[in-house]
């Protein structure tokens, strides 16, 4: 019973989101079975990709953007400080770094539990998520060819 009602509930939200995409004529491809959204945009360098996605078992709407690129591996200790340093001053949201394979991405959660989330929420996710991914991307990318070290990443930070 408890599954079926969070089922529920995950696709109200799902809809709302879809509404809020809709009404501000923003491109997508919906993936209702998965209660999953791709879409994206184009950043000041590198192209932002992304997938919204509601889980039901957790009540959580996520954002996930990862890098179009992953970190070779003797990069992935000054990445590992990059991340840190990066995550370190936003003020929602993270990166996700994972040090075996050189992936980073970009996270953002909210919680519908006992709550409605509003396209306006939805809205802020996606801009906030895709201007700081946007602020990031080129200056990850820059660390993972060599042409900035991370003393220089920390340093612009």
């Amino acid at each position: 019973m408890a599954e079926e009602m969070n089922m529920q509930k995950a696709k109200e939200v799902y809809d709302v989101l879809i509404s809020m995409l809709e009404n501000r004529n923003w491109k997508y491809e919906a993936h209702e079975e998965h209660l999953l959204i791709k879409s994206g945009i184009q950043g000041d360098d590198l192209p932002v990709s992304f997938i919204v996605v509601v889980n039901p078992r957790n009540q959580v709407v996520q954002f996930i953007s990862a890098m179009p690129f992953k970190m070779p591996e003797d990069k992935r200790v000054d990445a590992a400080i990059a991340v840190c340093a990066a995550n370190y001053g936003l003020v929602d949201g993270s990166f996700d770094y994972d040090l075996r394979d050189g992936e980073i991405r970009f996270r953002l959660t909210s919680s519908y539990r006992e709550s409605t989330l509003s396209e306006d929420l939805f809205e802020y996710m996606i801009l906030v998520s895709a201007s700081t991914v946007d602020k990031y991307n080129d200056k990850f990318f820059m660390l993972s060819k060599g042409m900035i070290g991370v003393e220089k990443f920390l340093e612009e930070d």
